[in-house]
């Protein structure tokens, strides 16, 4: 399975540290073994599975949708006002 990443995704995870890009890593393993590992969101957010997860004590989210040959991964964020930027962001692609 392919696994790609929207340039928001890329920006965000240039800003992270070795230890959070490792607990990334491992959590974007889990959801490439099983990437129904989430429930899919209703309305404006059909067709997109967000994950969350902790890295030390902060709450992060993961957006991802399953393409034709692999997954895409395409926001992460905390969880303040992220499903209204994952909503514009996605409105504007």
């Amino acid at each position: 399975m392919r696994v790609y990443q929207s340039r928001s995704f890329e920006r965000k995870v240039k800003k992270f540290t070795k230890k959070e890009k490792n607990c990334l890593d491992n959590e974007i393993k889990e959801i490439v073994r099983n990437p129904s590992i989430d429930f899919e969101k209703k309305g404006d957010l059909r067709g997109v599975f967000v994950h969350k997860f902790k890295i030390k004590t902060t709450l992060y989210l993961l957006a991802y949708r399953l393409v034709a040959d692999g997954l895409e991964l395409i926001m992460i964020g905390v969880h303040e006002n992220y499903y209204r930027d994952l909503k514009a962001y996605l409105k504007n692609r």
